[in-house]
């Protein structure tokens, strides 16, 4: 990998890391477009610690405040029922059906699941579902003409159950396309919660995951050689910059706006792919066939 590919794909990563539009399918697309090799599940894994340190950064207030509590927990009976120490219990939770998929499916995930005609598809059917989950938070949050806003669930409301749909919502993001903001907050949305609690607590959810996976890529890719280390920690790098400025932005966006930006440019994405790659224009693997 050149250290050009490396600041085009850090970027790339650390500006569609937290929109609900799939980093790891414009990774791969990328890569197809300009003709490059798929930089492939362990670059992807890597550098979403830079984007993921963005939200540590981002949300340490939050994130000290939960592990405080956690711990505190964890000895004193009475401090279980705080909500910090919930939502800690409750990350965890929900961090369980990606930790157990991702290991069983680690195959596929280097392989078939990165399939441009998988990926097309998933924009568009995920961004269906986004489009319809978004709707009512829409009319709801905002109220109507003759009604007044109508009262969505906080983090406060946050449960077992929703913690474990939560969940099972990220572990769908393991499929190029699908998006893992995109998941949780849509999935988030069809559960009642506010646009903004939906998105918190998508991003906490997915920091033991990503900080998981990327460690655990880490040891594979250092016994194997099959990462370069300096662009790849370049690339890290960039990410994290460009990934703290959108989450800045997004968090902000999302407390007045919809999703529907997101929705068609996920459906306009999604079908020009397709259209691409049925017309024989684009190979379905065209970056991993790349020199």
């Amino acid at each position: 990998m050149s250290w050009l590919e490396s600041l085009i794909l850090g970027l790339v990563q650390g500006l569609t890391e937290f929109l609900p539009v799939s980093s790891s399918a414009h990774l791969r697309l990328t890569a197809a477009f300009a003709g490059w090799k798929d930089p492939g599940a362990a670059f992807t894994a890597i550098t979403q610690i830079g984007t993921e340190s963005a939200v540590l950064i981002y949300f340490r207030k939050d994130i000290a405040n939960i592990l405080s509590a956690w711990f505190r927990s964890l000895f004193d009976k009475k401090m279980r029922q705080n909500q910090d120490a919930r939502t800690g219990w409750l990350v965890i939770v929900g961090s369980i059906p990606i930790g157990v998929l991702g290991v069983t499916l680690k195959d596929q995930i280097e392989g078939p699941f990165r399939d441009l005609r998988l990926t097309a598809t998933m924009l568009i059917v995920m961004g269906l579902v986004l489009g319809i989950a978004d709707r009512p938070a829409a009319r709801d949050e905002t109220g109507g003409r003759h009604r007044a806003p109508k009262q969505r669930k906080t983090l406060q409301d946050l449960g077992i159950k929703d913690g474990l749909i939560y969940g099972a919502c990220q572990a769908m993001a393991l499929v190029p396309g699908v998006s893992r903001s995109g998941a949780t907050i849509s999935g988030g949305l069809f559960l009642g919660y506010r646009r903004e609690a939906a998105a918190r607590y998508s991003f906490l959810l997915a920091i033991p995951a990503v900080l998981a996976s990327g460690a655990f890529e880490l040891k594979d890719a250092a016994e194997a050689g099959r990462v370069s280390w300096g662009p790849t920690l370049f690339a890290t790098v960039i990410a994290f910059v460009s990934g703290y400025a959108v989450i800045t932005w997004f968090m902000k966006f999302i407390s007045s706006k919809s999703f529907m930006p997101f929705v068609w440019y996920r459906i306009v994405l999604g079908v020009a792919i397709t259209a691409l790659v049925s017309g024989g224009f684009l190979s379905p693997l065209a970056a991993e066939s790349a020199g």
